[in-house]
């Protein structure tokens, strides 16, 4: 990894310092990462790596392969309206509230959880984890690492035993493995086998993957975090044993995502801690808010880069 970002197109005089993208973990929220990506792209600012948690190591394995903002946007949006992304079927368990308030649509509601309910009591996961990788092959395109333009890092978590994990061109394993390992929340989706080891969601460990990017740059580059993780809503209250398991892991992740602020150099925080991690509905609202963070720390980001 060279010390100096690849901020300008070709000719043109480059800055003094580059940086390390850190991307983290949040499901739906991870969209916003798209907007952060455009911004830079808009400002002529590529990272030196990019470390990817979770989401974050799909939307930055398929910008490190092809750093184009608008094309990576565009592909985004394409596989999430396709019928193999809704194959997925993402858990949602509070369904039952949402419905138009019919007798047919609560009574689905409850039939659906009643299923959920049935096989998280049997089952270690409720979603098609062949499906997972399907979706990262299908997103980044099957590429290996040695295919990223821009290199790239992935966190996951070792089952059982627990450690972090980081996945680069220097571990011999295919890259949309990885990202399916990275993603695969615990309850939600089986361990991925990755190499002949069984890996979980890179998020469990580094949601925020500052401390991994701080690992991998040099001594002259910058750590520009990019959070997108959930906060509680003060006026939601959890109904069920479900939704207090949920709202005790928002809290703690919370609290992790705050210690690991200090290694960043610059901490982009898009406004999208209310929205649900496996809601992916509103692509272009998400996208807007992760656009909007990163302009209000362009200034910023530009100051440090040439001190």
């Amino acid at each position: 990894m060279t010390i100096f970002a690849r901020l300008f197109a070709s000719g043109e005089k480059k800055r003094d310092k580059g940086f390390v993208l850190a991307l983290g973990g949040g499901g739906g929220r991870g969209l916003a990462h798209l907007g952060v990506l455009d911004v830079l792209e808009e400002h002529r600012l590529r990272p030196d790596a990019i470390v990817g948690s979770s989401i974050g190591s799909l939307f930055g394995a398929m910008y490190a392969i092809e750093p184009d903002a608008k094309k990576v946007i565009g592909k985004a949006k394409e596989v999430l309206a396709s019928e193999l992304f809704s194959r997925l079927t993402l858990p949602n368990l509070e369904e039952a509230d949402q419905q138009d308030g019919s007798w047919l649509s609560r009574l689905t509601a409850a039939a659906r959880q009643s299923i959920l309910f049935t096989k998280a009591a049997t089952d270690r996961a409720v979603a098609d984890t062949d499906a997972l990788i399907e979706v990262a092959e299908t997103f980044c395109g099957g590429e290996s690492f040695h295919d990223a333009r821009i290199p790239l890092y992935i966190t996951a978590v070792r089952f059982p035993s627990g450690e972090c994990h980081l996945f680069s061109k220097d571990t011999d394993v295919k890259l949309a493995c990885a990202i399916a390992a990275s993603m695969a929340i615990p309850g939600v989706f089986d361990p991925v086998t990755v190499g002949g080891e069984k890996f979980v969601d890179g998020g469990l460990a580094a949601e925020l993957p500052s401390k991994e990017a701080r690992m991998v740059a040099n001594a002259d580059e910058l750590v520009v975090g990019v959070n997108v993780g959930a906060r509680p809503r003060p006026d939601v209250e959890p109904k069920n044993v479900y939704g207090m398991l949920d709202w005790s892991i928002q809290i703690k992740s919370l609290y992790l995502r705050q210690s690991k602020r200090s290694y960043c150099d610059v901490l982009i925080e898009p406004l999208v801690g209310f929205t649900q991690w496996h809601d992916f509905s509103n692509p272009d609202q998400e996208i807007q808010k992760g656009r909007d963070a990163a302009l209000e720390k362009m200034p910023e980001l530009i100051e440090k880069l040439k001190s």
